[in-house]
């Protein structure tokens, strides 16, 4: 793979055969071992970097959003609950950039959802989204990403998404109410939207201030990527 996965600048353009290639593994029930998932990304010379700080929101009231909301780094990421390559992002990589940056106010986390493997995609979504209604997203975000099962196995079903609300202790009528509502689908939808506006074809995608980071790479990447937008913001 060609190492052009720092672009500042947009769209994000994902390559055909790279998209397929996440295509086979995802249908494989492909866990996203090793260092990346199969993404390159290229870009467009005509478009400024500016564009990419501006999707930043840093609602303080944000229940999607991790860290402060002045922080010198915000880093958005598209993701999708049955992708494979988030899951090993999730679980292997966030804890460390929490710890190291968000927890000392350098680095603001806001979650876009961007479901595109089927319909337990939306249905997770839907679910997450309801459980932030309950200002529960992120240990709900844990519990998807900690015992994710293989795309479209069956077993993301509405009767395991309530369970874990219910393990969570959320107000289970609440959230199935929450799940259906219009609001749910339509935030979702202004999410993916979004991603497609910009280019964005497969998860895990990372907007880091004016840089841009693709699939679940060693975290030295990520630490890398951000410490320089650190110094950027900085001066």
């Amino acid at each position: 793979m060609s190492d052009t996965r720092k672009i500042p600048v947009l769209p994000i353009v994902i390559a055909l055969g790279a998209a397929v290639a996440l295509m086979l593994a995802v249908a494989s029930g492909g866990s996203g071992a090793g260092d990346e998932s199969p993404a390159t990304v290229t870009s467009s010379e005509n478009a400024g970097s500016s564009q990419l700080t501006e999707l930043a929101r840093r609602k303080a009231d944000d229940p999607m959003a991790l860290g402060d909301v002045d922080a010198p780094v915000v880093m958005i990421e598209y993701s999708e609950f049955q992708c494979p390559f988030c899951g090993k992002y999730s679980r292997e990589t966030a804890p460390k950039l929490v710890e190291k940056y968000v927890d000392q106010g350098l680095l603001r986390i806001e979650f876009r959802d961007f479901p595109y493997l089927g319909d337990e995609s939306d249905l997770a979504a839907r679910a997450a989204r309801a459980a932030a209604e309950q200002d529960s997203f992120w240990p709900f975000h844990e519990r998807l990403f900690a015992e994710q099962p293989p795309p479209n196995s069956g077993r993301l079903d509405r009767e395991r998404l309530s369970g874990i609300a219910k393990d969570l202790g959320l107000d289970t009528d609440r959230f199935l109410k929450d799940m259906d509502s219009d609001e749910v689908a339509a935030a979702i939808k202004r999410d993916r939207d979004e991603g497609m506006a910009i280019g964005v074809t497969g998860t895990p995608a990372f907007l880091i201030n004016d840089r841009v980071l693709m699939g679940a790479l060693p975290t030295e990447d990520f630490v890398e990527t951000i410490d320089a937008a650190i110094k950027d913001a900085r001066g």
